[in-house]
């Protein structure tokens, strides 16, 4: 089987749109206000939290994608690889944003995406605080669901660089002497950048260009068809695949997304 039928795709979107509803039920009957913070790199002197809701997200996560699908392979933050001889793999962010979770913001997602041959073919961003999430569709489109109202979503395709809505995070992640490096940067940046909810607001219209350091594959996957599918560009600083994670770009447009990486090249490499 080298491509998928938009039966099939279908049958996968279908499940991650139920999924997503049934992960916003389950944190407010079951998790909520239940948390305990641990320290994963504690040993070694720096901050990495995770919660146990993010591994009771993730628990829950696998076991509906074994249930449907028990022969896929699965990939998750917390609780590693499930291998089979699958040409399908799930990838799993079941809290992407923990330090906004911790502190009460409600930017805070579960991430999924289905891969197909290791190219990630349909996403979900769930945000169960604030009862919506995004998905990408079967043909070539992305949408926002809330109030169980679906709507079509798309970039600003058309805008000029100098309108661009730029946002970006940086922190622990770019020195302050490499920063000097890319002043053209710095002071575009003039919108918040919040965990996975910036890359969907850059989907529908709301930002134009989304930077931000050190992606893990489940940072990124689930986003990668949303943002293709609402026509949003997206790779590294140094213009290579975002399918590995890393430092990345997204903008609204070629025009843009150019202009971006033009400016972020003396510290494309880091």
């Amino acid at each position: 089987m080298s491509n998928l039928t938009n039966k099939e795709k279908t049958k996968y979107y279908n499940f991650l749109n139920s999924l997503a509803k049934k992960l916003t039920k389950i944190y407010f009957s079951k998790f909520k206000g239940l948390f305990k913070i641990y320290n994963k790199l504690k040993n070694k002197g720096k901050y990495d939290p995770v919660t146990n809701i993010d591994k009771a997200f993730e628990k829950f996560i696998r076991t509906q994608i074994n249930k449907k699908f028990p022969t896929h392979n699965i990939i998750g933050e917390e609780y590693g690889d499930k291998k089979n001889n699958s040409d399908f793999s799930w990838v799993i962010d079941p809290i992407d944003g923990t330090r906004s979770f911790i502190i009460g913001n409600p930017t805070w997602s579960n991430l999924i995406s289905l891969n197909f041959r290791g190219k990630p073919i349909i996403g979900l961003a769930n945000f169960p605080m604030l009862k919506k999430y995004y998905i990408s569709g079967v043909n070539k489109s992305s949408y926002v669901v809330e109030g169980n109202k679906r709507r079509k979503i798309k970039v600003n395709q058309n805008l000029p660089v100098k309108d661009a809505k730029v946002a970006g995070n940086f922190h622990r992640y770019v020195s302050l002497n490499n920063q000097k490096k890319i002043p053209g940067v710095l002071k575009l940046m003039n919108f918040p950048c919040i965990d996975a909810l910036s890359y969907c607001h850059l989907c529908e219209g709301k930002l134009d260009v989304v930077i931000q350091c050190a992606n893990k594959i489940w940072d990124i996957h689930p986003l990668i068809p949303i943002i293709n599918n609402s026509g949003g560009y997206i790779n590294t600083w140094n213009k290579d695949d975002p399918i590995k994670g890393g430092n990345v770009l997204v903008s609204a447009n070629n025009k843009i997304h150019n202009h971006i990486l033009k400016l972020l090249k003396p510290v494309a490499k880091l």
